[in-house]
């Protein structure tokens, strides 16, 4: 295992299992103490993991918005399933607006492998993956949020409500029956309520790990929604929540 993927697979232990001991790290990856430590104080140095007494816990057990650069290598493998499902809905010719996002991140990867659609996003490094196909691609413009490398701000507002979409592949921090989609930050709250408003038809992508949580600020109902792309089951009431919203649900999408 080359040391990168060793690396990825440790913050997806940590935060499957809300903290990791260097033991079970060793045990689990098959390599030495030493070289598990290692990778915890060079993962710390790049805010993946918190390092504790004998292992590492998540980040975001510790009331910190996450990083673009920690939610990239969580769920990778789940988020491109999900990817995989979503560009199926993606037509010839189509105006396609990408949110930025580690989960819409990998979409744009899929989407860009065809490349005969018009791709609009708020995300530079999501622009560059649909560029590469030499697929057209405009950015919103605005100010640069690093953390979540997501174009924000009046100027990035000013241009979505010049703009028609026929689709929107959204991400989100939380998505909660009642509490519909969720995130940490009024200003890319205010941006994804904006895409939303503006797409003729808007594809949630989210992994499991996202159901049933609440953030700070709501952008959208579940109303707003037409079709949700998870790993997730979704059963009983939670179901019945999104149907009786009238969002088709593609379920239960493995890697």
């Amino acid at each position: 295992m080359l040391p990168a993927e060793r690396k990825r697979v440790i913050v997806e232990l940590v935060s499957e299992h809300d903290g990791c001991s260097v033991d079970d790290l060793a045990d689990d990856l098959e390599y030495s103490k030493a070289t598990i430590r290692r990778d915890l104080r060079e993962l710390e140095d790049d805010e993946l993991i918190e390092r504790s007494h004998g292992g590492a816990v998540p980040v975001t057990t510790i009331g910190k918005e996450q990083t673009y650069g920690q939610k990239e290598v969580q769920n990778l493998e789940i988020k491109r399933a999900i990817a995989g499902r979503a560009v199926e809905e993606i037509s010839e010719g189509q105006v396609v607006f990408f949110d930025a996002g580690t989960t819409t991140m990998q979409v744009a990867k899929r989407a860009s492998e065809d490349g005969s659609f018009l791709g609009v996003t708020n995300s530079p490094p999501l622009a560059l993956e649909v560029g590469l196909a030499d697929a057209s691609v405009k950015l919103t413009g605005g100010t640069l949020r690093p953390k979540t490398q997501s174009l924000v701000g009046p100027s990035a507002e000013r241009f979505l409500e010049r703009m028609h979409f026929d689709q929107l592949f959204l991400g989100t921090n939380s998505v909660d029956c009642d509490a519909g989609c969720t995130t940490p930050n009024e200003e890319e709250a205010q941006m994804k309520a904006k895409m939303v408003e503006r797409a003729e038809r808007v594809v949630l992508v989210a992994d499991e790990t996202k159901l049933g949580e609440r953030s700070f600020v709501q952008f959208a109902n579940l109303a707003d929604l037409d079709l949700f792309v998870t790993d997730a089951t979704l059963t009983g009431e939670r179901r019945e929540a999104f149907e009786s919203a009238g969002v088709t649900i593609a379920d239960e999408v493995q890697p």
